[in-house]
């Protein structure tokens, strides 16, 4: 059978991606795809030069093997796609938000003059939770991904029907009424909220 591989990172392309999730959907396995993409890469490409944007995306590549080993593509430009079998709505969101932190943290790993900062923006989905086959969940994860660049990029974003469902499981009924009276108040969306907690939670004991 034919490898799908892109040529400049290595990573398996947008037809493995294609073909890894049709295979899962004939399995009847459930799991979570995220689609991400490098904040501001057009910007980096003008004012550094090709080579290094190549050089950022290759050093992504390898950042995003290393935290998701369970499946990695590269679907176009500075796009990119994590597979994640048997994981939840919730359990991608919390995996991706951990990767969008460890990418920010590696700025060292990207050689940009000065040690600049790369970040990226994703999107989240799941089969079969969020669409029942792999156009529709592409679409699901796409409008996830444009939902977190809306709200400011450097963030994990949830489809755009999902208003962070995930909240319930972790939060008591109490805590989930503050937070609807805050935001209503704030005028802002409670998943933004969420958000910003758990920045703070990973700034205040993340290490590394």
């Amino acid at each position: 059978m034919k490898m799908h591989v892109d040529a400049l990172t290595g990573l398996p392309d947008r037809a493995a991606l294609k073909a890894a999730i049709e295979g899962a959907l004939e399995a009847g396995q459930g799991f979570g795809l995220a689609l991400l993409d490098v904040d501001h890469f057009l910007e980096i490409n003008e004012k550094h030069g090709h080579s290094v944007g190549d050089e950022v995306l290759r050093a992504l590549a390898t950042i995003l093997g290393e935290q998701a080993p369970e499946g990695v593509y590269r679907v176009s430009g500075d796009e990119f796609a994590v597979l994640l079998p048997g994981a939840g709505l919730e359990q991608a969101f919390l995996r991706l938000e951990g990767i969008r932190a460890g990418v920010e943290a590696s700025r060292q790993r990207f050689g940009l003059p000065d040690g600049l900062a790369v970040t990226v923006t994703a999107g989240v989905a799941e089969y079969p939770r969020d669409a029942k086959d792999e156009p529709g969940l592409m679409r699901t994860v796409d409008a996830a991904l444009m939902s977190a660049k809306e709200g400011g990029r450097n963030r994990v974003g949830l489809p755009p029907n999902e208003e962070m469902v995930m909240k319930s499981c972790y939060y008591s009924a109490g805590s989930l009424r503050k937070l609807k009276i805050l935001a209503e108040r704030l005028k802002r969306k409670e998943s933004i909220l969420l958000r910003e907690a758990l920045d703070d939670l990973l700034r205040r004991y993340d290490q590394r």
